[in-house]
């Protein structure tokens, strides 16, 4: 660790340091830290342990560079952010670390969100705070949505099951078409569009399934499944872009079934 920030002190040396290091601020690295925790999520997918542990490394490398930033604004540096994150450890866990008790995983989630509103309440000093206050707007859409949904219904603003659900989904459907019945206009369109993906994270989160990483697997098994379709056209010596939608959908459904199949 001592080796790793040394090396990063020195590329931000302003006379001998790199100048690309030299030149960027927290603004400039926060695209490439969110670039390297995705690089992290696929890694642990795909079930590669050796590349985990470098994607791991690129992310820690994150965490070095923003601390040396900090450390030469005179704000923080590594060891106040260890520090930190300890103390916060301790804090969150007092039925490991001290007298407390939980009897099962349901009720230590219970207990760890009372203290993560314990904290935000203490941040925010007097009078009360909003109970969706600290879901990150710089967060993926899906991934907020269903951070601000659980916010939500730990004061029991969610449906109490399923079904409501699927309706709700049903009917954010029926406000599309009347709009696009209507000649609506694309504000009009992306709000409700907004409105149903909102309610398909909802479906997902009852499901208890991950909306991201549903969309992550949908857009691989899209991807897998076109260029599985367009070296299928190659071998019977066309190109998808020559043919007509029937005849794509035709050899959609084909590469489809050969999927089943396998």
């Amino acid at each position: 660790m001592e080796k790793l920030l040394e090396i990063m002190a020195r590329l931000r040396d302003p006379e001998t340091g790199c100048p690309w290091d030299k030149e960027q601020t927290f603004l400039t690295i926060a695209p490439h830290t969110i670039e390297e925790a995705y690089e992290v999520a696929d890694a642990i997918e795909r079930g590669d342990m050796d590349e985990l542990k470098e994607e791991l490394g690129d992310l820690l490398f994150q965490v070095v560079f923003y601390a040396q930033m900090a450390s030469e604004q005179g704000s923080f540096d590594f060891l106040e952010v260890a520090n930190a994150i300890s103390e916060k450890m301790l804090r969150r866990h007092p039925h490991v670390f001290a007298d407390d008790r939980v009897a099962d995983v349901a009720e230590q989630s219970a207990a760890w969100e009372r203290h993560k509103a314990a904290e935000r309440e203490a941040r925010v000093g007097e009078g009360p705070t909003s109970h969706l206050a600290g879901v990150a707007r710089a967060l993926p859409a899906l991934v907020r949505a269903e951070k601000l949904q659980k916010r939500a219904a730990k004061v029991g603003f969610d449906w109490p099951a399923v079904d409501g659900v699927l309706a709700k989904v049903r009917e954010e459907m029926k406000e599309i078409e009347e709009e696009l019945a209507s000649g609506a206009e694309p504000s009009r369109l992306q709000d409700e569009v907004g409105d149903l993906l909102f309610s398909c994270v909802n479906l997902a989160r009852h499901l208890a399934v991950d909306a991201e990483s549903s969309l992550r697997q949908a857009n691989e098994k899209f991807e897998g499944r076109f260029r599985e379709m367009e070296a299928l056209a190659h071998r019977r010596g066309r190109s998808v872009q020559d043919l007509d939608t029937d005849a794509l959908e035709r050899l959609w459904e084909e590469v489809k079934q050969e999927g089943r199949d396998a």
